[in-house]
C-alpha cells in the first residue's frame, strides 16, 4: 500500500497541487489523469521518491517493494538485455552478485561458506531461480525476440529499449507498480500483452496513459488531478468521463428536482456498474458504484477544444484511385504494387508495421512526393487538407504571432473572426500572441487541426493526429471525426480513436494490402490479418 499524507508541491508561489492525502490500495489499478501541465508525471516522481515534496510525507507499507517505469533509455546501455530485466529486482539482482563474488574467490572460507549459505535462502526466497525463464517471457511478450536477449542494449532501437525497460518494471511481482505512459512505442499485440498482464496483477499499479482504451481495459479506479488535488472515482476512464459531464449537466440544472436528479444518477451507474475492468474487483466495485451519491461526483475544470470539420461542399460519387503505386526510399521497397479505390463516406484507417510506408503513402497523395511508377487521380468534386505526422516545416524559424500565423490560411482575414477561430482551440486574450516557433507539441498539434477545420475540404488526411494531444483534445477529435461527412484517410495507433471512426480497415503489409470493410476490433480477429489480438475483444 502507498499513502501520501497532506502532499503539496509548489514552484514559487504557486501550488502544483496541494495537501493531497489518497491511499493507493493492493489489487486495485488507478489510472492517474489530468489537464497538460496538472502534474501527472511529477505526482508519479513524488510516490517514487524521485522528487521531494514541498510539505507533506509518502508512506510505503515497510517491506514492500515500489518498482518505476525508467525514462532513461540509454542508462544501461552496456548492460546485456536479459540482466537489464532481472536489475528492476534490486536486492535480488545484488544477490546474484554477491553470490557470484563469493564463488569466484580462489581462498573460499568458512565464513564464505555461511555466508553463500545465507545468500542461496534468500535467493531462493525471491524465486531467484525463475529470474531468468521470468524475464525471458516477459521480453519474449513484449516483442523482444530470444536473439536479442543476450545484446547489450546499445544493440537496441529506442522502441526496443523502451519495451525492455518496461519489462523491468514488471519483473519480479513489485507490490507497487508506477507506469508513465507505458503502451508508447508498442505494438497491438505488446499492448494486449500488458493488458493481460495488468488484469491479473494482484498488486498496486498507478499508471499514467493518454490511451483511453487501455485505461478502460486496466483501471479499477481513476485519480483525477484537478483543482490542485486529487479525487478518487471507482471505475474506468469512461465512467469518469460521463460522471463528470453528468456532473456538469445537474450542476446546470439548477431548478430540476432533487428527485429527478437522483433518478438520473441512478440510472448512469446502473449502465456503468456491470462494466468490469478486472472481474475479480467487479462485486466490491458494483456496491461502491451504488454507494454514491449527488455530492460525490464533480463536475471537472477540464476545457475541451471546439473541433469541427465542415466541408464547402459535398463530394461526388468518383473520390480517389490508386493503382499501382510504387515508391523506394534509400534503396528501401516502401510501397510495392498499391491499388485500392475509395468511395464516397469511406473512413478508412491504415494499419501496419511499416510507419514509414503510410506516412510515404500520403505524401504522395498530397503531393509532397513522387511516386517511381503507378498513379492516383482524386475527384473533381473533391478537396483534401491533410495533416502530417511531422509539422515542423510549419513552424521552425516562424516569427508569426498566432493570428498571424493562422491568417495564412484563411479567407477570412479579420482579425476578430482569426482570434474567435483561435479561442475555440483554447488559445484566448495574451495566448494569440505567442510565437508559432515557440509552442508545445500539443499546441502546434491544435494549431494544425484549426489549419485544417479552415480549410471547409471534404476529404480529410491524417497520419498520427492524436501524438501530443491530451485526452480533453483527443476525446473533441475523436468526436469531431465521427461526426464529419466526408472521407477519411488517417493513420493511428489510439484503438479507441480507431474504432471509433473508421469503417474500413487497410493494412499495408510486405505482401500487399488487406482490405477490409468493417470495424478495428473486428478487423483484429480476422485470420488474415497480420496485426491480431490474442484475446476477444472486450
Amino acid at each position: 500500500m502507498i499513502i501520501t499524507n497532506n502532499v503539496t508541491l509548489r514552484y514559487g508561489k504557486r501550488p502544483l497541487f496541494e495537501n493531497v492525502s489518497i491511499k493507493f490500495t493492493p489489487g486495485n489499478c488507478y489510472g492517474l489523469i489530468g489537464a497538460n501541465g496538472a502534474g501527472k508525471s511529477t505526482f508519479l516522481k513524488i510516490l517514487a521518491g524521485e522528487i521531494e515534496p514541498s510539505s507533506g510525507e509518502v508512506q510505503v507499507t515497510p517491506g514492500e517493494r515500489l518498482a518505476v517505469l525508467k525514462q532513461n533509455h540509454y542508462e544501461f546501455d552496456e548492460c546485456p538485455v536479459l540482466q537489464t530485466v532481472i536489475m528492476g529486482h534490486a536486492r535480488l539482482y545484488q544477490i546474484m552478485l554477491e553470490k557470484e563474488a563469493l564463488y569466484a574467490k580462489e581462498d573460499f572460507s568458512d565464513e564464505d561458506g555461511i555466508k553463500a549459505s545465507e545468500l542461496e535462502g534468500e535467493f531462493s526466497e525471491l524465486n531467484g531461480w525463475d529470474a531468468e525463464p521470468e524475464a525471458a517471457r516477459m521480453l519474449n511478450g513484449l516483442g523482444i525476440p530470444e536473439e536479442l536477449h543476450a545484446k547489450p542494449m546499445r544493440d537496441l532501437s529506442g522502441n526496443e529499449k523502451v519495451r525492455v525497460l518496461l519489462a523491468q518494471a514488471l519483473f519480479g511481482n513489485p507490490d507497487i507498480l508506477l507506469l508513465d505512459e507505458p503502451t508508447n512505442h508498442l505494438d497491438i499485440d505488446s499492448v494486449i500483452w500488458l493488458e493481460e498482464f495488468l488484469y491479473g496483477f494482484p498488486n498496486t499499479v498507478i499508471v499514467v496513459s493518454h490511451d483511453r482504451h487501455f485505461l478502460n481495459k486496466v483501471c479499477t479506479h481513476v485519480a483525477d488531478i484537478d483543482y490542485g488535488n486529487i479525487q478518487l472515482y471507482v471505475g474506468n476512464y469512461d465512467f469518469w468521463l460521463e460522471s463528470s459531464q453528468l456532473a456538469l449537466k445537474l450542476a446546470r440544472d439548477a431548478n430540476k428536482k432533487k428527485e429527478d436528479k437522483i433518478k438520473e444518477l441512478q440510472s448512469f451507474i446502473q449502465r456503468f456498474s456491470a462494466n468490469a475492468s478486472k472481474s475479480k474487483q467487479a462485486t466490491s466495485r458494483k456496491k461502491q458504484l451504488e454507494k454514491l451519491t449527488l455530492d460525490d461526483i464533480k463536475p471537472s475544470s477540464r476545457k475541451y477544444p471546439y473541433i469541427a470539420f465542415k466541408p464547402d461542399r459535398e463530394a461526388g460519387a468518383q473520390l480517389l484511385s490508386v493503382e499501382c503505386l510504387c515508391k523506394t526510399l534509400e534503396d528501401d521497397k516502401v510501397l510495392d504494387n498499391i491499388s485500392f479505390t475509395v468511395n464516397k463516406g469511406d473512413k478508412i484507417a491504415f494499419v501496419g508495421q511499416d510507419g514509414l510506408a503510410k506516412t510515404t503513402l500520403f505524401k504522395i497523395l498530397m503531393g509532397e512526393l513522387t511516386a517511381d511508377s503507378g498513379e492516383f487521380r482524386w475527384g473533381i468534386t473533391t478537396s483534401q487538407t491533410y495533416f502530417p505526422k511531422d509539422n515542423t516545416t510549419y513552424f521552425d524559424n516562424c516569427d508569426l504571432n498566432l493570428v498571424d500565423w493562422l491568417r495564412q490560411f484563411s479567407r477570412d482575414q479579420e482579425e476578430t473572426f482569426i482570434r474567435g477561430f483561435l479561442g475555440r482551440m483554447l488559445f484566448s486574450g495574451e495566448e494569440t500572441q505567442k510565437q508559432a516557433d515557440v509552442l508545445s507539441g500539443g499546441e502546434k498539434v491544435r494549431c494544425m487541426l484549426a489549419r485544417m477545420m479552415l480549410s471547409g475540404a471534404n476529404v480529410l488526411i491524417l497520419d498520427e493526429p492524436t501524438n501530443h494531444l491530451d485526452l480533453e483534445s483527443i476525446t473533441s477529435l475523436n468526436n469531431s471525426l465521427m461526426d464529419f461527412e466526408g472521407t477519411i484517410l488517417f493513420v493511428s495507433h489510439d484503438h479507441q480513436f480507431v474504432q471509433t471512426i473508421a469503417n474500413r480497415i487497410i493494412e499495408i503489409t510486405p505482401k500487399g494490402l488487406v482490405d477490409r470493410r468493417m470495424t478495428y476490433d473486428e478487423y483484429l480477429l480476422q485470420p488474415d490479418a497480420h496485426i491480431q489480438r490474442k484475446a476477444l475483444v472486450g
